[in-house]
């Protein structure tokens, strides 16, 4: 129960404020950050924390990053314990020191009132480039962490208001684009001051004791609303399995995803047990992105107003065996464990959908692609461009997949063409949604969206990271599975196709063609709306012959108009042959 000290109007004011702080701290890290995969794909987040490391606030940005920033902190203070001090700034990126993969850098700033630590202000940001064998640091391919680039463990970045010039140049000498990565790192600097001008105002205004407790408070209040939300679901183990293509180090061995949802009064738990031994390859997950993609999961089925912080994480445990996929161990490789994150979540979804089907959506594309170009200039300067591309959301109890959105874990941008143009040796030939891909359903899957890029450079190397070749994302409640993914790479007159996670030379004038998966559909296909179905043939996202063949609907094209004599017997057709064949 809330302290009945505490005034409740009082209390609400605060969480907006500090809600609102983190909120500031992502728009300062758009406006200063140089790189394009954080000032226009928006990979990072902000957070503050209470001064014992958990988080009482995330900003707009990255559901992926929600539970990273307390086990990377936690590694921060137990390094650093008492010797911290006021304008203090700690980096890291080491998955085995708190962090998560490489490219993924946290900044800290403790955030003292006088003497008094008060919180921490968090800020952690996908750079372009950590240096390691592949430009972009983000290769699948790569099979040990010594591969993927530099490994920062808990340092001090700034003391007081200096920088530590010896990590400042060793970190310069070791990354392909010295500029972007310590332009970023300082926008991340510049948020975490934003935080401790605003908390230390907060202070101001009202105390620090009461900051602290409105703060605490905040948390329990997630708790609270947390456990009161799972506690109306229904008892009992929800189970689900789904799987990755392959690893992208050895060729067609399916990677297995397992977890089982206990639901019991107030409490409720994933266990990843059953998922694949960890890989070769770099899609391993560190147990703190295993966490997030669980809690981002189940706070999709709760009430929107819980607050995003570490209350709401008590109430859900999540076990992932050490040494599997969902649990890394060192030297696993892990730099492109996004991949994974994303398909726990399809995973995660489709237990839940067993536990509360109608408030879980179909399967989603499969997570955002990585696509990286990389090499050098006829004047030997470096060259780096780091894109995620997003298509769909799964068909929904009550709506349509949107389509040309982000994966919900990642929450992330697609960079403009003018703005990529500008910057980088790559023309966007074309950005598209591909007919017939979406999952047919009552609410169809969103569409496949197709990115074409030129290379323009003499030479240079493209990493890939995708999956779903092999497994296409699922439908629900009768509804159809979506499409495969596709990648190739066209050289003149030549097309060669190209697994999901790759890293190959290109060269001027290749043309690289991704086509996301189509997201899964909710529902029979022959109760949807053939208005709907309509709507979908004229924005040319179902052909003529789809819409008849999948969904039953006879479009008259001369007109514009659904033929209903002709639909409602083409529907029976299809009926009766699914009755025929034994087709739920």
């Amino acid at each position: 129960m809330m302290d009945s000290h505490i005034d409740p109007i009082e209390l609400e004011l605060f969480k907006h404020a500090v809600f609102t702080i983190a909120d500031e701290m992502a728009v300062t890290v758009i406006r200063t950050s140089y790189s394009s995969v954080v000032r226009d794909n928006m990979d990072f987040s902000t957070a503050i924390t209470d001064r014992h490391g958990q988080v009482v606030a995330q900003g707009l940005t990255i559901a992926g990053h929600l539970g990273s920033i307390p086990s990377a902190l936690a590694a921060v203070t137990a390094r650093y314990g008492d010797a911290l001090k006021p304008s203090d700034v700690f980096l890291l990126n080491d998955p085995y020191s708190g962090g998560m993969h490489l490219p993924d850098i946290f900044i800290f700033m403790p955030i003292f009132d006088g003497d008094q630590l008060i919180a921490f202000a968090a800020a952690v940001c996908h750079h372009t480039d950590v240096g390691g064998r592949v430009a972009g640091s983000n290769a699948a391919d790569s099979t040990e962490i010594y591969q993927e680039g530099l490994r920062i463990p808990p340092l001090r970045l700034y003391e007081g208001n200096r920088i530590n010039e010896t990590l400042e140049a060793l970190i310069e000498r070791n990354v392909r684009l010295p500029d972007n990565v310590m332009g970023d790192l300082r926008a991340q600097v510049a948020a975490c001051r934003v935080a401790e001008r605003n908390v230390l105002s907060l202070c101001n205004d009202m105390g620090s004791d009461k900051v602290m407790l409105f703060m605490n408070e905040t948390m329990d209040y997630a708790e609270r609303m947390t456990r009161q939300a799972i506690s109306k679901l229904p008892d009992g183990v929800f189970e689900f399995e789904d799987w990755i293509d392959d690893d992208g180090v050895v060729p067609g061995r399916p990677i297995r995803l397992h977890v089982a949802f206990t639901k019991k009064d107030d409490s409720l738990s994933a266990d990843w047990t059953g998922s694949a031994p960890q890989v070769k390859g770099a899609i391993n997950s560190t147990l703190s992105y295993t966490s997030a993609a669980t809690y981002c999961a189940v706070r999709s089925i709760l009430e929107g107003d819980i607050p995003d912080n570490d209350g709401m994480c008590r109430a859900i445990e999540v076990v992932a065996p050490p040494g599997s996929i969902v649990n890394v161990l060192p030297p696993g490789a892990c730099a492109a464990r996004g991949l994974t994150g994303f398909r726990m979540l399809d995973c995660a979804f489709g237990a839940l959908a067993r536990m509360v089907p109608e408030k879980v959506f179909a399967a989603s594309d499969g997570g955002v692609t990585g696509i990286s170009f990389g090499g050098y200039r006829e004047d030997r300067s470096p060259f780096v461009y780091v894109e995620f591309l997003s298509a769909a959301w799964g068909g929904r109890p009550e709506a349509d997949g949107p389509d040309g959105i982000s994966n919900l874990l990642s929450n992330l941008s697609l960079p403009s063409a003018e703005g990529i143009e500008a910057h980088h040796p790559v023309e966007v030939v074309c950005c598209e949604f591909v007919r017939d891909t979406a999952g047919a359903g009552r609410f169809r899957g969103g569409c496949s969206l197709r990115r074409q890029l030129r290379f323009l450079e003499k030479e240079g190397t493209l990493q890939m990271r995708a999956d779903r070749q092999t497994f296409p994302p699922y439908g629900l409640s009768g509804g159809h599975a979506g499409t495969f993914s596709r990648n190739t790479i066209t050289s003149g007159e030549t097309i060669r196709v190209l697994p999901g996670k790759v890293t190959v030379p290109i060269y001027q004038d290749d043309i690289i063609t991704h086509e996301t998966a189509g997201a899964g559909g909710w529902g029979e296909p022959l109760e949807r709306d053939p208005e709907a179905v309509l709507r979908d043939v004229r924005d040319d996202l179902f052909s003529t012959p789809f819409a008849r063949n999948v969904f039953g609907v006879v479009i008259d094209r001369d007109r514009w108009m659904v033929d209903v004599d002709a639909t409602k017997t083409r529907r029976k057709e299809i009926f009766a042959a699914k009755e025929l064949n034994g087709i739920d």
